[in-house]
């Protein structure tokens, strides 16, 4: 009796280790903030969707440097346009591009700043190495005015972030 109560007790915990687990991995997969899943699909957002390389109309060359800027810091596209950025990280620490409303951005910002050491990968972001060059590719399927920005910690307050008027 005694075998069995321990070999039961030893799978029950054996599950509730594997349910902790996979919530764990699951929410991170996903660039989870404290619970909250972001969005992965490219159903797309008020800002537009991921683009389709193959459908690129330009390409727009934007630095990044450890002054806490973009350069530029200001961009116009049309509505429906699919652009691809290339991001040159000319700095010593690393940088990201996020697309989005400001006040997304703002609350993104502040999830960050409570947790530095999260990593995530969204459709509307990229993360550049110092010296190194990435690319985002997307299409702005709505009129309006959208930002970017550096949201690793106390950048975006720095003012590392830019404007896009996206013109209909």
């Amino acid at each position: 009796m005694k075998r069995l109560i321990s070999t039961r007790l030893q799978v029950v915990l054996a599950a509730a280790a594997v349910v902790t687990f996979a919530q764990s991995a699951l929410s991170h997969e996903h660039g989870s903030h404290d619970g909250m899943v972001q969005p992965t699909d490219t159903e797309g957002q008020a800002f537009g969707r991921k683009g389709d390389p193959k459908k690129v109309s330009r390409t727009i060359e934007i630095g990044m440097s450890d002054a806490m800027r973009f350069a530029p810091a200001q961009l116009v596209v049309k509505q429906g346009e699919t652009v691809r950025f290339r991001l040159k990280n000319f700095g010593k620490v690393m940088h990201e591009m996020v697309l989005g409303t400001m006040k997304e951005l703002k609350e993104h910002a502040e999830i960050m700043k409570q947790h530095p050491s999260m990593h995530h990968a969204e459709p509307n972001m990229v993360h550049v190495a110092p010296g190194k060059t990435r690319a985002l590719v997307w299409q702005f399927t709505n009129p309006g005015e959208f930002h970017y920005g550096c949201l690793v910690p106390g950048h975006f307050e720095a003012g590392m972030v830019g404007k896009i008027n996206v013109a209909p």
